[in-house]
């Protein structure tokens, strides 16, 4: 059954763990044996583990799992705990003496959203693992448990996000996106340009308009605001050079949905894991990749008021 997800890629599972207490959490993906990947880092303030290895001419040509996760540098912890559970299920590249687990991922910073002394670590990779399915929640979970946007004019004008995810078919082809809104600014539904999240009066009830602050260049700086981290699956057949290029092209959903995107203070990245069942065409499946972006992205926003910030879901209900 589609379920509108990145799971609809056969072999991709995903699974979640939480510190609630501090709102924080790690995403991790799981590919199966012989996916080849790529990543796209746009932003200027990156917080990512393994990229490097995912270049086109180096040798290793794909991973097995990625993770998303809260806690800033100190979340890229998480890809210890993975690689000890994937080397328990003896997942791996064949090294002799070894089986060496690839993880790459990338983290949002969430600190300001909970408890900044708690974060995810090792455990929490471990059990993101241990929970993997071929089924997604959306929303307050995982990484997006922490995640927040309209940061542009400081905290008090915050909203909610979370996780997000999307997919969609052509034929035999399948793209899906799951992502993690962490957005420095204000969020737009791509179908039509409107507002949907970011910064927001809480007493006057409206949306504060995010690009007139900017241009009178009235607005705070805050560091490490605009995180938006992501990861494309397709069962289409690429080499590394091509998933490169598509997380490149699924960048434009970021552009469409978010102002501003790719900017100084944020570490926007995209992975790209393709499981190699169809033949397809990379502009096919990177213009894929962009619409299942910007819908994923607004999926993410669909969350209920939590940790002092309001939430789409709880502004448009009045809860």
């Amino acid at each position: 059954m589609f379920k509108g997800s990145i799971t609809d890629v056969q072999g991709i599972k995903v699974g979640h763990s939480e510190i609630q207490e501090a709102l924080t959490g790690v995403t991790v993906i799981l590919a199966p044996e012989g996916t080849v990947a790529g990543v796209d880092v746009r932003g200027a303030a990156p917080g990512t583990r393994e990229t490097d290895l995912l270049k086109p001419e180096n040798t290793v040509q794909g991973v097995n799992a990625i993770f998303l996760s809260g806690g800033s540098a100190y979340g890229l912890a998480v890809g210890d705990g993975i690689m000890q559970a994937l080397e328990e299920k003896g997942i791996g590249l064949d090294v002799l003496v070894a089986r060496v687990p690839i993880v790459s991922g990338a983290v949002i910073f969430d600190l300001t959203t909970g408890n900044p002394k708690i974060r995810p670590g090792a455990k929490e990779g471990y059990q993101a693992v241990l929970n993997a399915k071929a089924e997604t929640d959306q929303g307050l979970v995982g990484a997006g448990l922490g995640a927040s946007v309209g940061k542009y004019n400081g905290l008090e004008f915050a909203m909610k996000s979370g996780l997000g995810t999307a997919s969609m078919q052509v034929g035999d082809l399948v793209v899906g996106a799951l992502v993690v809104t962490n957005a420095f600014g204000d969020i737009y539904d791509a179908r039509n340009n409107e507002k949907i999240a970011g910064a927001y009066d809480r007493e006057a009830k409206q949306f504060i308009d995010t690009r007139s602050v900017l241009y009178k260049e009235r607005a705070q700086s805050f560091i490490g605001g605009n995180t938006t981290i992501a990861c494309l699956a397709t069962n289409g057949k690429f080499s590394k050079a091509q998933c490169q290029k598509i997380a490149g092209m699924a960048h434009n959903g970021y552009g469409r949905s978010i102002f501003p995107a790719h900017t100084t203070n944020d570490g926007d990245t995209i992975f790209c894991l393709a499981t190699g069942q169809v033949d397809a065409d990379v502009t096919l499946v990177g213009s894929m990749a962009t619409d299942v972006m910007s819908q994923a992205i607004y999926n993410s926003l669909e969350v209920e008021s939590c940790g002092g910030l309001p939430g789409r879901k709880s502004l448009m209900t009045g809860i």
